[in-house]
């Protein structure tokens, strides 16, 4: 990780003060000034700002592939949760970054950064996801017309915003939303009069679920999927 990102993400610090302050030469990594911002750093590395040690332990990303009967909780007393998929130290500091119902699949994304996963969620960030849609009858044109533009969903003031939708056949679609209302694929089906009958999550933003990644199982994200948000 660059540094000049590790120290806004254990700091009250923006990426650019970060970087006026490694400029400056006031960090050391492993006993030596560092003035370059893109120097990278790691789990082992010791980090000072000043003579004052940041301690704090790199945050960690992960992407899972979340099967059926999970639920996207930090805990719950009547299912499993996406958390005890991981076999990882400290998972009380881990949370979701996007959810999922219990009964669909796909991608979801771990983490342990609040401003990382903040990026993805906000409503004002607009961040695409894309989900493969099961339905219980045909879509009729007049149904994906309404997704495409935007419905009205029961007890909410707002339309929905604009979807992109891809039929791949008469009751299989391939879905875009850039929201994340709670149960917002099955209501905004169900407001059009058809029924969701499987949901499965492809991608976020322009992160998509590695294919070699088995249901239930999961995996760390590279940096360059992290830079991704």
């Amino acid at each position: 990780m660059r540094l000049d990102r590790y120290l806004s993400q254990v700091t009250e610090l923006s990426r650019s003060e970060s970087r006026q302050m490694i400029r400056a030469g006031r960090v050391s990594v492993d006993g030596l000034a560092i003035t370059q911002p893109a120097h990278q750093v790691d789990s082992t590395t010791q980090v000072h700002l000043d003579d004052r040690l940041l301690d704090r332990p790199l945050p960690r990303y992960y992407m899972v592939h979340k099967p059926v009967g999970v639920v996207c909780a930090t805990r719950d007393p009547s299912h499993r949760t996406i958390l005890e998929l991981l076999d990882l130290s400290r998972p009380e500091t881990l949370h979701i970054a996007g959810r999922l119902d219990i009964d669909a699949t796909g991608l979801v994304l771990v983490t342990d950064d609040g401003r990382w996963s903040h990026r993805i969620t906000s409503p004002g960030r607009s961040c695409g996801k894309t989900y493969l849609v099961a339905l219980k009858h045909p879509l009729k044109e007049a149904q994906a017309a309404a997704i495409r533009q935007g419905i009205p969903l029961r007890n909410e003031s707002k339309p929905t915003r604009p979807a992109e939708l891809q039929q791949l056949d008469e009751t299989q679609l391939r879905l875009t939303i850039t929201e994340g209302r709670y149960h917002q694929v099955k209501r905004m089906f169900a407001a059009v009069g058809n029924r969701v009958a499987g949901l499965h999550r492809q991608s976020i933003g322009p992160l998509s679920l590695d294919e070699s990644l088995a249901v239930g199982d999961y995996r760390a994200l590279t940096q360059s999927e992290i830079e991704i948000f």
